[in-house]
């Protein structure tokens, strides 16, 4: 996968909270980690990322839990939970990981990543979390194994 491992943690997490927030069912951070088999520390801190950005909402308590209200899966994209994650820089950077690379000193991958990642860019801004839930609820698509 092209996406670190906290920003694919991200978008499992995202996706599995959305999922049951269709069911207006908040979920525990145990339950989260678990489902997307990320370790609890790190699947908090990437909560606590998301929760910042306003995509995932949480509640303290015995009937807390995260969740997602309709609107905000509607109207937040994939792209949004990559940001949140990775930074601006996840489109930006270079392919090769090198520090300067643009038109002018390009690496030898730059005008082939460029094409990709303006692809992947324009993918995940057409990608809301609504209809991936409804693929998941529905059988169409799968978060797990």
């Amino acid at each position: 996968m092209i996406f670190s491992k906290a920003c694919e943690y991200g978008i499992r997490a995202t996706m599995y909270v959305s999922l049951h927030s269709l069911e207006n069912k908040r979920v525990s951070l145990k339950d989260i980690s678990r489902e997307i088999d990320s370790p609890e520390a790190f699947t908090a801190k990437v909560l606590q990322q998301l929760s910042r950005s306003g995509i995932i909402n949480s509640l303290k308590g015995p009937t807390g839990g995260f969740f997602i209200d309709k609107p905000t899966m509607q109207k937040t994209n994939l792209s949004h939970v990559v940001y949140a994650i990775e930074g601006a820089s996840f489109f930006k950077g270079c392919g090769l990981g090198l520090k300067e690379c643009s038109e002018k000193r390009p690496c030898p991958l730059h005008s082939r990543f460029k094409i990709i990642r303006e692809e992947l860019r324009v993918s995940l801004e057409n990608t809301n979390l609504y209809d991936l839930s409804l693929g998941v609820k529905d059988g169409l698509t799968f978060l797990k194994k």
